[in-house]
């Protein structure tokens, strides 16, 4: 039996909202919103750049108490405040079950992140015994979620695909069906066609025409993807011929 979700929605508290052509309300997507089902297990939001999903994610994992630069609840890290007032108008509706941890992880700051934890902990054997700094970018993400991430917790994470090859996107995904099944929930931003393809995710398309629930095939992602990689001379002759 699939375990209930630990969030169960998000809710935009607009009658709270002063300047409602402001920024971030201004984006299509944001102005949409209204309340959003999450799936218990993984969603997914994907979008062009400037379609607000970053946004989006970063005001959700706040509003869950992690630190707006990325790591756990406990985490203090910050050497620029740059997120969005969002987060103060976005309510997360729980679900039955008590969130035991978590972690926010975003691919631009992960290197403050990196630094705070060597200062705090004098060494970083719960994350697996070298400096988060003496590994790859891609390394030390994957390396962080095999001894850091847990069971029953929730995790935020965005554009991790910006710190993995084409391999570590799918150890990201035999990592999070892991933990998946011991009951922990995702809610993760996107580009990535791999990442997308999360078997039974709900997948959430931000644009223009504001936000909605698309099927795996019908994301742009894997439309051009599959185009470029089905005939790769024409896709780029059309290409170029348009520019």
């Amino acid at each position: 039996m699939k375990a209930s979700a630990l969030v169960r929605s998000i809710v935009l508290r607009r009658d709270e909202i002063s300047e409602q052509n402001a920024y971030p309300f201004s984006i299509p997507a944001i102005r949409a919103l209204d309340e959003l089902a999450l799936h218990p297990a993984v969603t997914l939001f994907a979008g062009e750049n400037g379609s607000g999903k970053s946004t989006l994610v970063e005001a959700i994992a706040i509003a869950a108490g992690f630190n707006p630069e990325g790591g756990s609840r406990h985490a203090r890290t910050a050497t620029r405040e740059s997120h969005s007032p969002l987060f103060r108008f976005v309510r997360l509706v729980r679900g039955t079950r008590r969130i035991r941890d978590g972690y926010f992880l975003r691919a631009e700051s992960f290197f403050n992140v990196a630094t705070y934890l060597e200062r705090l902990m004098g060494g970083l054997a719960p994350y697996g015994g070298r400096s988060l700094h003496e590994q790859s970018h891609g390394e030390s993400f994957l390396s962080l979620i095999a001894n850091r991430f847990g069971g029953d917790s929730l995790f935020v994470l965005d554009e991790p695909e910006a710190a993995l090859s084409l391999h570590g996107q799918l150890a990201l995904m035999c990592h999070m069906h892991d933990l998946v099944a011991r009951g922990s929930q995702f809610i993760i931003s996107t580009h990535s066609p791999i990442l997308l393809g999360y078997p039974d995710a709900t997948i959430y398309v931000l644009s223009a025409d504001g936000i909605d629930v698309r099927e795996y095939e019908e994301t742009e992602n894997v439309v051009l993807t599959r185009a470029f990689l089905a005939d790769r001379a024409s896709f780029l002759r059309h290409l170029f011929e348009e520019k």
